[in-house]
């Protein structure tokens, strides 16, 4: 092969991944903006700080690594795993993507929180949590995975959706991986009655949840979602419309219904997450 030639493939392939990355810039700008205009016209904020991380390249977090998967009590799901709220027979499910240490995660939970357990305390809807890494590959650090595996440690002691409200509580900026620091970790299950037990510490401090969150990253990476959080209504994106509709607590209310018409409300005990 010619030297022109090899210059010439080599020049394509840049101009190709420059597409690529201009057009991953663009897709981060707008679901931060998409999420970013619901939690605004929800909670009157002038501004929502925190961007969104994209599904792209980065550095390997180390969270895929290879090990035995030990899923953690009432997880479902085999090549996408999920930690379940929620009675298990209700009519919707509410689907999450979501990574502890992303902003934009951070402003949908602490919007729609109370809604969503509203919702779920009805018999409405379920939600399927999956817990992605995507921070600690594109930034650095281990607080995605950290934060991630002491959730799913929660969820064995029947705290998950206690500790993982909390968790987005007390989110860190994203530039400052605190997550990383399982001592950090324990300090805030303090705030959840009943789970710093010597059990949940050794889980914690163990990492014993961390190849199956591993694996959970692994089907998010394999997907075709973009970004987190990916918020999803049987099946269907809530971003950035349903419909003709903006997101919002009372739009999700509605639509939760619409998708229950007819149907009895869940009644089956909910999974032990606290």
């Amino acid at each position: 092969m010619s030297e022109k030639n090899r210059d010439g493939k080599q020049s394509a392939r840049e101009r190709l991944k420059e597409q690529r990355d201009r057009d991953k810039a663009r897709e981060k700008q707008r679901r931060v903006l998409i999420v970013s205009a619901a939690v605004v016209g929800v909670l009157g904020l002038a501004a929502v700080v925190g961007v969104i991380a994209a599904n792209s390249g980065g550095k390997d977090s180390g969270s895929d690594k290879a090990g035995p998967v030990v899923a953690p009590t009432g997880a479902i799901g085999d090549d996408a795993p999920a930690i379940p709220t929620g009675r298990t027979d209700a009519p919707a499910t509410l689907t999450i993507w979501e990574d502890f240490r992303c902003p934009a995660c951070a402003s949908f939970e602490n919007a729609f929180r109370d809604t969503i357990h509203e919702l779920e305390a009805s018999g409405a809807l379920k939600t399927e949590y999956h817990l992605a890494t995507i921070i600690d590959g594109n930034m650095g650090g281990s607080g995605s995975l950290r934060a991630a595996n002491a959730a799913a440690c929660a969820q064995d002691a029947g705290k998950f959706t206690a500790y993982h409200d909390v968790l987005y509580i007390n989110q860190p900026p994203e530039t400052d991986d605190a997550f990383a620091d399982n001592a950090k970790l324990l300090e805030l299950a303090a705030k959840v009655p009943g789970l710093d037990t010597p059990a949940f510490r050794s889980c914690v401090e163990d990492g014993t949840h961390d190849s199956w969150v591993g694996k959970s990253n692994t089907a998010f990476k394999n997907s075709d979602f973009r970004g987190t959080p990916s918020v999803l209504l049987d099946g269907e994106s809530i971003f950035p419309t349903k419909g003709s509709e903006q997101i919002s607590p009372e739009n999700l209310k509605k639509w939760v219904a619409e998708a229950g018409k007819g149907k009895k409300p869940g009644t089956a005990s909910p999974e032990a997450t606290g």
